[in-house]
């Protein structure tokens, strides 16, 4: 492994060194923030963006297998196909990482198992954001590590599109979506339902999305609808506790709307209101054939609105915004629980020296009825060597609150603790873009979190219950790299080979003070090397296929190679793909409980009309 580490950084090095006057420049790419969007090579932070051809390429299913094949990015799933996803960014739990759609907060009150839960499909999504490092003076509690935003389609002309997907064990699935784009109207719809019995014992799933968006121009300005329902029901066998609970089920139901204005703007000040409300209901049973015997319903709800506004004046550009929300839970084991929250938040990007560096020092002010006010500062600055290189750095504070099942949650296994105070962290980055040159985006960059007070379940024997508490101290740093090559761009034909993607990240060990349990179920369990590599292939003008590569090593597991592929086809109106995922069969563990599928051939077929 040390040396494949070696070559992987020499090869950077070669490819930073080589940056020379022959640049070919990328389309830019914007960063939707809520405040003020920043170009892709403007931005002083580490980012990844997930664009159409990439979610297309990909061996995936559901939308979260997509984030597995990128560099830091730490996806542990229970179940199949995004059944029950914990998303990870550079070590950190799933509670640390915020989840948006279009910007809107996907925080689950009752447990941040559910902030994957997302009411859209993998044909919904247009892109996806991943924004790596202290994101908490943008977003707010939560984004402790990073945010991953998924951004929806918007239709710009009229389509129909049928797709039917089959697959082992018995996964079958069928997707309807239609647009119509008017001048000054358009509408965006789709249902889907994607289902399996099972890789193995009580492991089925049944999932259905339906989706909405609209679009409406009034006057100087429009109005923006998005609704989204998802309803899950799925086998959990040794889901939580002990992989010896075969028995478990769950039905999760998932909504969220928004309505929101944006005003056209004046050239100098841009303000976009915003309305929102996400429901979640979760029914857990302990013993699927006899719920009586144990069985939780938890039902949480978000309502909020915020408006966000930028300026753009003669010392820079301002973001500005206030988000005022109201969280409700009830639950037969939490009880009845509230919190309110009011965030205020302002930012400033400053240039100096004809735009070469650039500075952008921000706060977030955030007060929690049951936990007081906080303040988020934090700044990105960033220096451009020449066209195509750029060194930049960021430090900043995150803060996340306990959810309600770290505080209330009780049963024979798990005990919560009212008594617990909010993980705090300060976070550091330096790295280095090339973006852009002859076919070539990369990046290496150093990250460190520094944290107090790190929320975590933890027990001394297999025998204890799990029991949540607060961790005084833990320290953790390392360096991720990426390189994307697109050979078409260097050469400036279309060749076989399309784009190589090579990513790593390797986090050194973990310092930990005032932590003697011996098992830690979830603060503790981070990815010590993690590499994956990805190629795309172009057989003729309809027939592509990409093969991705994985190696995983887990301080607390196992290491594990897996390799996946998908061989698309599209003629006229007709396409299709054919998915092989663990194509070798590998027996693995993302989380300590459970065993995930091997070899899986899934396939789809779709017509647009």
């Amino acid at each position: 492994m040390k040396g494949l580490i070696i070559i992987i950084l020499a090869f950077n090095s070669f490819v930073v060194v080589n940056a020379q006057s022959d640049t070919i420049r990328l389309d830019e790419v914007v960063i939707h923030s809520n405040r003020m969007q920043t170009g892709f090579d403007e931005k002083s932070a580490n980012v990844i963006v997930i664009l159409p051809k990439d979610i297309s390429n990909a061996p995936a299913v559901s939308i979260t297998d997509v984030l597995r094949y990128h560099a830091g990015m730490d996806i542990r799933q229970r179940g199949a196909n995004g059944v029950q996803t914990d998303p990870g960014i550079r070590g950190s739990t799933f509670d640390q990482v915020l989840i948006l759609v279009n910007g809107i907060k996907m925080s689950d009150p009752q447990s941040g198992h559910h902030a994957m839960n997302l009411p859209i499909d993998i044909n919904n999504v247009e892109r996806i954001e991943i924004i790596k490092g202290p994101a908490a003076r943008i977003y707010g509690q939560n984004a402790f590590a990073g945010a991953i935003n998924f951004i929806t389609k918007t239709p710009d002309k009229n389509a129909l599109t049928l797709q039917l997907t089959g697959g082992d064990f018995e996964l079958w699935g069928g997707k309807i979506g239609g647009a119509y784009k008017g001048e000054k109207v358009s509408h965006y719809a789709s249902v889907s339902r994607d289902q399996s019995g099972g890789y193995k014992y009580n492991t089925d799933y049944s999932i259905n999305n339906y989706f909405y968006q609209s679009k409406i121009e009034v006057g100087k300005g429009s109005f923006s609808f998005m609704g989204g329902l998802t309803d899950r029901k799925f086998g959990a066998n040794g889901f939580y506790s002990s992989e010896n609970f075969r028995d478990q089920y769950e039905e999760v139901q998932t909504s969220l709307i928004a309505l929101s204005y944006d005003p056209q703007s004046d050239g100098v000040w841009s303000v976009k209101p915003r309305v929102y409300w996400r429901r979640n209901k979760d029914d857990y049973v302990f013993i699927r054939s006899n719920p009586a015997y144990y069985e939780n319903i938890h039902t949480g709800q978000t309502i909020g609105a915020e408006v966000n506004a930028t300026h753009e004046g003669k010392l820079g550009s301002t973001g500005l915004g206030v988000d005022v929300n109201r969280i409700d839970l009830e639950s037969n084991n939490l009880g009845k629980r509230e919190r309110t929250v009011a965030t205020l938040f302002a930012e400033h990007r400053f240039t100096f020296f004809n735009e070469r560096l650039d500075a952008t020092p921000g706060v977030q002010l955030n007060y929690y009825s049951d936990f007081g006010l906080n303040a988020f500062p934090g700044i990105d600055i960033g220096y451009t060597l020449n066209q195509s290189l750029k060194l930049f750095g960021n430090w900043g504070y995150t803060y996340r609150v306990p959810s309600f099942t770290d505080l209330y949650y009780s049963d024979p296994a798990n005990v919560g603790n009212a008594d617990l105070e909010p993980e705090k962290a300060v976070a550091y980055e330096l790295g280095l873009k090339l973006i852009g040159i002859r076919g070539i985006v990369s990046h290496v960059s150093y990250f460190t979190r520094q944290g107090k007070n790190t929320i975590d379940w933890t027990r001394n024997a297999d025998t204890d219950p799990w029991q949540a508490g607060n961790i005084s101290q833990v320290n953790m740093d390392g360096v991720e790299m990426n390189i994307s090559f697109l050979p078409s761009a260097f050469s400036g034909t279309k060749g076989l080979f399309q784009k190589l993607d090579v990513n790593y990240t390797y986090i050194g060990k973990v310092s930990v003070s005032s932590g003697d349990a011996l098992f830690s179920r979830y603060a503790l369990e981070n990815l010590k090397h993690q590499f994956s590599a990805g190629i795309s292939l172009n057989y003729s003008k309809w027939l592509q296929q990409s093969i991705y590569f994985r190696y995983a090593d887990r301080v607390t597991m196992d290491d594990y190679t897996v390799v996946d592929s998908r061989i698309s086809a599209k003629k006229g109106q007709i396409g299709l793909f054919m998915d092989v995922t663990n194509i070798f069969d590998t027996i693995y563990k993302e989380t300590n409980l459970v065993t995930l599928p091997g070899r899986w051939f899934k396939m789809g077929l779709s017509y647009q009309f």
